[in-house]
């Protein structure tokens, strides 16, 4: 009887976490071919189960070291978002991710801001 006391709060935190589960989902291929202007989009998805999440709200950023780029929403999706990016032209490999901030719903209380981010990516530019 203990261990189930002990067990019932470990359950209701796991289905709490596994009910409002967000998924960033990388759509840039892992290798493009060089291009003249240096520039190189980036795509992603975002899923979340979070009912209480604003969407409206959602700002979704590529990070590259240090340096932010704001995505805007692909044409004709709601949930996939891109990008375009300088790559220095000597440079062969570029580390991202992928970071969305956004708002949600706080019970008896304003809104509340909160921010997801990815897995560090790599993407690999190949000579013509």
């Amino acid at each position: 009887m203990v261990i189930a006391k002990k067990l019932i709060p470990l359950l209701l935190v796991g289905a709490l976490v596994g009910g409002c589960s967000t998924t960033i989902t990388n759509l840039t291929p892992k290798q493009t071919h060089k291009t003249p202007s240096n520039l190189y989009t980036l795509e992603a998805a975002f899923n979340s189960r979070q009912q209480s999440l604003r969407w409206e709200s959602l700002k979704p950023q590529v990070v590259i070291d240090d340096k932010f780029y704001p995505m805007r929403l692909t044409k004709l999706m709601t949930n996939r978002w891109e990008t375009v990016v300088p790559i220095s032209p000597g440079n062969k490999i570029v580390y991202y991710r992928y970071k969305f901030d956004f708002n949600y719903n706080a019970f008896g209380a304003p809104p509340q801001g909160d921010s997801a981010m990815s897995k560090k990516y790599r993407l690999q530019i190949l000579d013509n």
